[in-house]
């Protein structure tokens, strides 16, 4: 019996960003210098595969610096941390190693900047995810207002309405963004924006990958972790933009076939933590059932390389 056929189309860029290659690679040179164990504050990434690769390694994940030892190297996730987690560990004198992403830095260094000219801030992002928290913790209590929806914009109070600036958290939708952006600008009309778009370059990249691909579909996943925000918001791009059935899947043994019976194209992508290992487990997944022909849906090409942080650089 023959294999139905089906069009798997591919979307580039798709997978790992510099940001998450750096984070990963900051631990494992952590271990060639320092030796196991090395402690590592949250997951470096969303992804059960990764951080499982790694504590194989001999990386130890924790919550908190409270659960460290004094006499071991710890690592900050690349979704960055408030303030109180360095200084914490200073007053410990621990030694300890920064993977905060370069672009969530940069809304840290931005958040500070406004702070000092005076602005209140108001943040665009999700409750409790780890960078929300990270770039909240970066001013003193209530310097930093949450908002999540363009509906939170109208129940918002700011001490002073002429004195406001935003920032987003890095993997939000860009088109939810801009309909909270909106509204902050309706209600106020002083309001200050970054000087460039927060949401970075991987994340802007994937959706437009993704926008290009799922009217083409039949069926669309999109491989990483349910906790990661960049991938949870791939599949919602997905289903947007006319994919009749978008899921998320951290790997192959995740996918529902029965679902997808009777298509005859399906795209693949992936979060910017899912390594290309799994979504090739997809892909083969797919090969093993049906006559597939490859497409590739390129919208961009990326580049992008961010250096490990000097400490890791130089010999011990």
């Amino acid at each position: 019996m023959t294999n139905p056929p089906l069009t798997l189309y591919l979307a580039a860029p798709r997978g790992f960003c510099a940001g998450v290659d750096r984070a990963i690679k900051i631990v494992e040179m952590a271990i060639t210098k320092w030796g196991a164990p090395v402690y590592v504050r949250h997951e470096i990434v969303h992804n059960k595969f990764v951080v499982d690769g790694l504590r194989e390694k001999g990386a130890v994940f924790v919550e908190e610096l409270s659960e460290c030892p004094d006499d071991r190297p710890v690592i900050f996730s690349a979704h960055g941390v408030p303030k109180s987690v360095p200084n914490a560990a200073q007053a410990r004198n621990m030694v300890y190693v920064d993977a905060t992403c370069p672009l969530v830095s940069k809304v840290h260094i931005e958040a500070q900047r406004h702070a000092d000219a005076g602005l209140q801030m108001i943040m665009i992002g999700h409750e409790g995810h780890p960078e929300t928290v990270g770039t909240m913790g970066q001013l003193p209590e209530g310097e930093v207002l949450l908002v999540e929806t363009p509906e939170d914009v109208a129940h918002v109070s700011v001490r002073d309405p002429s004195k406001l600036a935003y920032v987003t958290q890095t993997t939000l939708s860009i088109d939810d963004t801009a309909g909270i952006v909106a509204a902050l600008q309706a209600r106020f009309p002083a309001i200050v924006g970054p000087h460039k778009e927060d949401i970075c370059y991987a994340t802007t990249n994937r959706q437009e990958a993704v926008k290009a691909m799922a009217p083409k579909c039949d069926a669309m996943l999109v491989v990483g972790a349910p906790n990661s925000s960049n991938s949870k918001r791939l599949v919602e791009v997905g289903s947007r933009a006319g994919c009749a059935y978008a899921q998320l899947v951290q790997r192959a043994t995740d996918i529902d076939w029965r679902a997808l019976e009777g298509i005859t194209s399906i795209g693949i992508t992936a979060g910017a933590s899912a390594p290309e290992v799994l979504i090739n487990e997809v892909i083969n997944a797919f090969k093993a059932r049906y006559d597939v022909t490859e497409e590739m849906v390129e919208t961009a090409v990326e580049n992008v390389e961010f250096k490990v942080p000097r400490v890791l650089r130089e010999t011990a």
